[in-house]
């Protein structure tokens, strides 16, 4: 990201209690895949971690999971 790298950009959104979006889901999506990435990623507070190139089924689950976790909510 050219202004503010994405664990910094997810804290951000997740901590500002004016923004109506702060509990959308956030996925990373990274061509990183080292060990403790994905931890980072869930540390920050992001909803899921997906690494690239994209594979349809991950991001499929990922988005299911979401989804299930809004259904479960509400």
């Amino acid at each position: 990201m050219p202004e503010i790298e994405g664990h910094e950009a997810t804290r951000l959104i997740r901590t500002d209690l004016s923004n109506p979006n702060r509990q959308s889901p956030i996925v990373a999506l990274t061509a990183h895949a080292m060990k403790g990435d994905r931890e980072a990623c869930l540390d920050a507070r992001m909803d899921d971690y997906l690494t690239k190139p994209i594979n349809a089924l991950k991001l499929t689950k990922a988005l299911n999971r979401r989804k299930s976790k809004k259904d479960d909510a509400q």
